[in-house]
């Protein structure tokens, strides 16, 4: 089953404070440890003003998987 953003199918990624997100509208992500930044703001996302989603392994392992696939590359 191919999950990639581009294929037709609608996919969502579930952020640690229980906010579900489109694919389509991750801007970026940022990989920090065992955890992703996640902005799906049309204008950017700022640290300071809580506009950051953040998905964590420990507690969301599907969402952070899906994600971590993105950074792995295929050797």
């Amino acid at each position: 089953m191919d999950n990639s953003i581009d294929n037709n199918t609608t996919t969502y990624i579930k952020a640690d404070n229980n906010v579900v997100v489109n694919e389509k509208y991750i801007r970026w992500i940022k990989k920090i440890d065992e955890c992703m930044n996640i902005c799906s703001r049309m204008n950017g996302c700022d640290v300071n003003d809580g506009s950051i989603l953040r998905v964590c392994k420990l507690y969301n392992p599907s969402s952070y998987n899906k994600l971590n696939k993105l950074f792995q590359s295929d050797e």
